[in-house]
């Protein structure tokens, strides 16, 4: 049995407090929590500063906080324990920094089907959240939204980098691109923060060509060199490059077949955000993309494997359709 805490609204959590515009931003400006809402912060001893805070400012505005501290995961993508993903259907509002992410677990699906609003915080560090969560998310918004206006209609995206990138992924009819911006103000929503990406579910088993990932990659941070992923009918076949590869290689063995899945395509859209080895905020990086490998059935796809594993890369040039959208990591629409 796993162990657990919960802080209710009158305990106290022994950790530094820490400044308050960053909370303020996520539970105004990001998540609009109104008096009459529940409130549930799903941290890990990491994380527990950051948690706390988030914690102490949401008292203030609704009369149901509470805290709950789960066990360090082990690689991102696994489900907390089953009585803490029992307790967070109960809620109408769940804020969960913890080290390795829960985004795409079914645990945090089951909780927005019960109409949850959800804001994931994977991996994140006290240098990220002060950076990137003091920042004018209705700006990052309207950057977002103008790369979904240009890509929601494109069935296939190619994608090059100088360091030998070279995709084609493809997109189910009908299917959705996300603005995950960092407002999540509607009910069922699940987003990440820091926000400033749009992604989709890469259509099933179609994906073919090969990505150099020269960024980041999740659970292992900055890589040492490049790390060339080769993919065919949507599974990576090939991963090569030095110590990150390696690492790569060991953490989707452990999680099976599907983890070689390719899950998701994602284009960062936050100018604030830096390279720090930290993928949380990588991925939202302006001019970078990332392809995930794993689970992508958290997201609406097919596939669950138990982990979710961003790359990161730089400067990538993107058509949709045919038509040019950004050229070395500089938008052109």
């Amino acid at each position: 049995m796993h162990n657990k805490i919960f802080y209710k609204v009158s305990a106290d959590i022994s950790t530094p407090k820490m400044p308050g515009k960053p909370t303020q931003t996520i539970l105004k400006q990001c998540i609009n929590l109104r008096k009459d809402e529940s409130l549930l912060v799903v941290a890990d001893s990491n994380t527990l500063k950051i948690g706390k805070s988030i914690f102490e400012e949401a008292k203030k505005i609704c009369k149901n906080a509470q805290i709950a501290i789960i066990p360090v995961g082990k690689v991102s993508g696994e489900e907390p324990p089953d009585d803490i993903a029992e307790k967070m259907k109960g809620f109408d509002v769940i804020i969960a920094p913890t080290t390795k992410s829960l985004t795409h677990t079914n645990a945090i699906k089951d909780a927005a089907k019960n109409g949850a609003r959800v804001a994931t915080l994977p991996g994140i560090t006290e240098e990220v959240f002060m950076r990137d969560m003091s920042v004018d998310y209705p700006k990052i918004a309207r950057m977002t939204k103008k790369l979904h206006d240009a890509i929601r209609r494109a069935m296939t995206i190619r994608i090059f980098t100088d360091k030998g990138t070279d995709i084609s992924i493809f997109r189910d009819k009908g299917s959705k691109a996300f603005c995950d911006d960092g407002i999540i103000r509607k009910k069922g929503m699940i987003g990440n923060l820091p926000g400033g990406e749009l992604f989709f579910v890469p259509q099933y088993a179609k994906t073919e060509g090969v990505f150099v990932v020269d960024a980041s990659i999740g659970d292992i941070g900055l890589v040492d060199s490049p790390v060339r992923i080769t993919v065919k009918k949507g599974y990576a076949v090939s991963i090569e490059g030095k110590r990150s590869a390696q690492d790569l290689m060991k953490i989707l063995e452990s999680c099976g077949k599907e983890a070689y899945n390719i899950a998701e395509l994602g284009i960062g859209t936050n100018k604030s955000a830096r390279i720090s080895g930290v993928v949380l905020e990588d991925e939202k990086v302006y001019g970078t993309a990332h392809i995930a490998l794993g689970s992508s059935k958290g997201m609406g796809g097919k596939i669950y494997a138990g982990c979710h594993l961003d790359c990161v890369f730089k400067k990538p040039t993107i058509y949709a359709d045919g038509k040019m959208i950004m050229r070395e990591g500089s938008l052109t629409i």
